[in-house]
């Protein structure tokens, strides 16, 4: 299946090069004035951010690529920074081998890869790594992979015996396809920055869904941690919505599938607010809600950046007591979770693409947090 393609102008006389560089100084490595050895090393150091652009439409060292896990968030991203995506072509064999070619030049190029590892997980890691490998061989200066879901972080640490950490083992793949950053949205556990040996911007879609809660103007709102390992989440939402916060104890039996046992906290009479990272099976959140209304809440909304939605996920939430779920588009979702009135969907495109702009620019992104 080949991916549709947008092309970018590209003027190859203007690329900037190393002889570029020269003639805009007018002085070549054997002409007066040329300087020293080192004073010219740090001269070609800086020379990419003398190079860049405000207008990023305008910035020839700057390009955003895609792949096919969620390309309409990698237009909208584009859109907000006012670029076209890179032009490239992602096609598979009969066997379902990928095949990328990059059809510009991204020699000397600061490049963005917008590639979310949802379903089917494996054939989009894959698909990241073919690229990050086809833009390291094309003389990318440097490549910056966002991952607005990065498949994989649930497996973190050894829980049990024998078992593998795969978050740690996909950083490694990263880094070894060539990625020199990455840029991701609410991993599941923030720890998972240290698997990684290269730069890493870890966003949150908190402001994008504070900002829709505000808007709603709940009354006598409470925020609800589904679980222990989910507070430390909860508690800054709760902070940013002026609201208490609740917990719910859950013990785990097997892989997804939760048993609730109790609430900590009063929710008597409130509104009630769940805040998670991942919606999965929503074997836990509908169990969270029963045990809400159970605790005596009056009604329930639920929250989070990553809506996974696999199998029976959609059934379980449109038959629950839930009001409201809102989700980010970090994860495309199905046709019938699109169709279902209960699921809410906010872009974070504007978040991303001023993070993007924050680093290829040089600048913080910490400003972009609250």
């Amino acid at each position: 299946m080949e991916v549709g393609t947008v092309t970018v102008a590209v003027d190859d006389k203007q690329q900037p090069g190393a002889e570029d560089q020269g003639k805009e100084s007018g002085k070549g490595p054997n002409q007066p004035g040329g300087g020293s050895p080192d004073s010219k090393a740090k001269d070609a150091k800086a020379a990419p951010e003398r190079m860049r652009a405000r207008n990023l439409s305008e910035d020839k060292r700057f390009k955003l690529f895609s792949g096919t896990a969620n390309r309409p968030l990698a237009e909208e991203i584009a859109r907000h920074i006012g670029v076209q995506l890179g032009d490239a072509k992602m096609q598979r064999f009969a066997d379902g081998e990928v095949y990328f070619q990059l059809l510009e030049n991204v020699r000397g190029v600061d490049v963005f890869v917008v590639q979310p590892t949802c379903y089917p997980v494996d054939q989009h890691l894959v698909e990241l790594f073919i690229m990050i490998d086809a833009l390291k061989r094309a003389s990318a200066a440097r490549i910056t992979v966002v991952v607005p879901y990065y498949g994989y972080a649930r497996q973190d640490r050894k829980d049990r015996p024998r078992v593998a950490i795969s978050a740690k083992l996909v950083a490694d793949l990263l880094n070894t396809a060539g990625a020199n950053r990455a840029l991701f949205v609410d991993l599941h556990a923030a720890q998972i920055q240290g698997f990684f040996n290269i730069p890493v911007d870890h966003m949150f879609a908190s402001p994008v869904l504070v900002s829709h809660f505000r808007s709603l103007a709940l009354p006598n709102l409470i925020v609800v941690s589904p679980d222990a390992g989910g507070v430390e989440r909860a508690r800054h939402f709760a902070q940013k919505m002026g609201a208490p916060l609740a917990i719910v104890d859950k013990r785990r039996t097997d892989m997804n599938v939760a048993e609730v046992m109790h609430v900590v906290g009063d929710v008597n009479g409130k509104t009630c607010l769940i805040i998670d990272d991942i919606i999965d099976t929503a074997g836990t959140l509908v169990k969270t809600v029963d045990a809400l209304y159970s605790a005596g809440a009056i009604s329930v909304y639920a929250c989070a950046s990553h809506a996974v939605l696999s199998g029976p996920a959609i059934d379980r939430i449109a038959a629950s007591r839930l009001e409201q779920v809102v989700v980010t588009d970090t994860i495309p979702l199905r046709e019938q979770a699109q169709k279902l009135p209960k699921i809410k969907v906010l872009s974070i495109a504007g978040l991303l693409g001023a993070a993007i702009e924050s680093i290829h620019m040089e600048t913080s992104v910490s400003t972009l947090f609250s």
